[in-house]
C-alpha cells in the first residue's frame, strides 16, 4: 500500500511516503542555500516533502542556522528550492515552526516568548553552544493575536515562494504545543486554563493559515502526550479529541506515534480528511520501519511519514519498492556539517 497513489487536497501523490520535517541547521543568514535545493530535489520521489521547521517571524526562530519564510529575501531563496523540487516532479510543503520558549536572545536577537513565563527544563542551541533555556516573556492577550497572524502571513509567503502548502508545527514542545500543555501554559485568560482555552491558539493559528491560502494547502503536525522539551499534557484523549473537533477543515493532520495505539486510532476515527502517521514516534533512538508503515496503513492511516530514513536514503521510495537495504545516517552529520547532507547517493546496483 505504501507505493500506491493518493489524492491529497488538490495534489495527486504518486505514493504514500511523506518525507517528515527534520531540522538540518544549514541555513545561512536565515535563508536556505543552493545545497538546500539539491537536498530536497534529491528526495522528490517522496509522495510529499515537508521541510525542516521554518520560522514564521523573527521571534519564532528556535535555533541558529534555521531558515525563515517571512522576508522578501527568504521568499526568494526558497523559490530556488521549490523550483528544484518541482523540476524533479515533487511536491513540497513548508513546515511553519514557531519556537516559543525554545529559543535564546543570542539566536534571533529577540527574547523568547511563550504562553507563560515558565522556562523549559531543557537546553537550547545557540551559535556558541548548548545553554539552559531562558525564562520566556509571557505573551499578552494582544500579543497572542500577533503570533496567530504570523502563521497566516508566513503561509502567504510560503505560497509566494512556490510551496504547495504549509504544515503548522504543533508538536515537539514548540509554541503551539506549549499552549496545549498544562505545564507550559498557566494563563488565566481565554488562552489557558480549560481544554477549550488551551486549544484556542492552535485553532486560531490553523484558521489564520487556512484563511490565507485555503484549506487544501494546510496541515498540522501533533505529538499527543509527547514529552519533548519539558512538555506535560493532561488527559490526552480529551485534549486532542476536542482539538480535532475545533480545528478548521484542512488537508491533513500529521501525528507522531507518541500515544498508545488506542488513542491514535480514536483520533484517526475523529478526523475527516487525510491522516499522516509517523511510526517512529518521539524523537529518540528508533527510526520508523516499512513494516510499521504498512501496519498503520492497514489500520486506517492514509500516509506514512519517515524522517531519519530520508537522511541517508534520498531514493527511499525505490529502496522500499525493490527491498533494498537502507543506509543508517550517522547522528554526527544530522546538523550543520558539510558532510552528510547532499552526498548520500542513490542505491548503486
Amino acid at each position: 500500500m505504501l507505493l500506491t497513489s493518493y489524492r491529497l487536497g488538490n495534489l495527486t501523490l504518486p505514493n504514500r511516503l511523506v518525507m517528515a520535517p527534520m531540522t538540518r541547521a544549514r541555513a545561512v543568514d536565515g535563508k536556505p542555500t543552493a545545497s538546500t535545493a539539491t537536498y530536497y530535489a534529491q528526495r522528490a520521489t517522496a509522495g510529499l516533502i515537508v521541510t525542516e521547521g521554518v520560522h514564521p517571524n523573527a521571534v519564532g526562530q528556535a535555533g541558529p542556522f534555521m531558515p525563515g519564510v517571512h522576508t522578501a529575501e527568504q521568499v526568494e531563496a526558497w523559490r530556488v528550492v521549490t523550483d528544484a523540487v518541482h523540476a524533479n516532479g515533487g511536491r513540497i510543503f513548508a513546515q511553519l515552526m514557531h519556537g516559543g520558549r525554545i529559543g535564546h536572545p543570542d539566536v534571533a536577537g529577540h527574547h523568547p516568548v511563550g504562553p507563560s513565563a515558565i522556562a523549559a527544563r531543557t537546553e537550547v542551541f545557540t551559535a556558541a553552544g548548548v545553554v539552559p533555556a531562558p525564562v520566556p516573556r509571557a505573551l499578552s492577550s494582544a500579543e497572542v493575536q500577533d503570533q496567530v497572524r504570523a502563521f497566516g502571513d508566513a503561509a502567504r509567503c510560503a505560497v509566494e515562494a512556490g510551496f504547495d502548502g504549509v504544515e503548522l508545527h504543533g508538536a515537539n514542545g514548540y509554541l503551539i504545543q506549549q499552549f496545549l500543555s498544562s505545564s507550559a501554559n498557566q494563563r488565566g485568560d481565554a488562552y489557558g486554563g480549560s481544554i477549550a482555552g488551551r486549544i484556542r491558539f492552535a485553532v486560531e493559528a490553523a484558521q489564520a493559515a487556512v484563511d490565507a491560502i485555503g484549506a487544501d494547502r494546510v496541515g498540522i503536525r501533533l505529538s499527543p502526550g509527547g514529552k519533548v522539551q519539558d512538555i506535560v499534557e493532561e488527559d490526552v484523549p480529551a485534549l486532542y479529541g476536542e482539538l480535532l473537533k475545533a480545528l478548521p477543515d484542512m488537508a491533513y493532520i500529521h501525528l507522531l506515534a507518541t500515544a498508545d495505539d488506542e488513542v491514535l486510532m480514536g483520533l484517526r476515527k475523529a478526523w475527516p480528511t487525510a491522516f499522516i502517521l509517523n511510526p517512529g514516534g518521539q524523537i529518540g533512538p528508533h527510526a520508523g520501519t516499512r513494516e510499521q508503515g504498512e501496519r498503520w496503513l492497514a489500520n486506517g492511516a492514509d500516509l506514512i511519514s519517515y524522517g531519519r530514513a530520508y537522511i541517508g536514503n534520498p531514493d527511499l521510495v525505490e529502496r522500499f519498492r525493490l527491498g533494498l537495504p537502507l543506509v543508517d545516517a550517522g547522528r554526527e552529520t544530522w546538523f550543520q556539517t558539510e558532510a552528510g547532507y547532499v552526498d548520500y547517493p542513490s542505491y548503486q546496483h
